[in-house]
């Protein structure tokens, strides 16, 4: 039998993987394609939706992944490598079921409010900094 906190662990301890996977390819291939275009990043992401259809595929189709594993190379390594992988399995699975509406109001809704959340953050930070600056001067 499991133990609860052996999925915690292997999420844990997959995201490590996944974090240090993420950095060394994508600044390699950023390193050797240049800064025009983020192809790192997008390499990251591609191979990411690749690799969590395919594990999530295998885990559902064929019932052989413990909850642990399937946490550990999902959540954890998919995690840690990139969450645009679960963004993407999400969406398939939205349309897979035929909730197209869904799946657009995913994506439209992850996109237009992921940019929003982004450009307040370095609003943020951007207000922060000045503010320290000034108290500093």
């Amino acid at each position: 039998m499991q133990r609860p906190g052996d999925v915690i662990v292997a999420v844990a301890f997959g995201s490590a993987i996944g974090g240090v996977a993420r950095y060394l390819l994508a600044t390699s291939l950023q390193e050797r394609a240049g800064t025009l275009f983020p192809y790192g990043t997008l390499a990251v992401n591609l191979t990411g939706c690749l690799l969590i259809g395919f594990v999530m595929r295998l885990a559902l189709d064929t019932g052989e992944f413990s909850p642990a594993l399937r946490a550990l190379l999902t959540a954890g390594f998919c995690g840690g490598f990139t969450t645009f992988s679960t963004f993407a399995w999400e969406t398939m699975a939205e349309v897979e079921e035929g909730a197209f509406h869904r799946a657009g109001l995913y994506v439209g809704t992850s996109l237009l409010l992921g940019l929003f959340a982004v450009w307040t953050g370095s609003a943020m930070a951007r207000a922060l900094l000045t503010t320290i600056r000034r108290a500093v001067t």
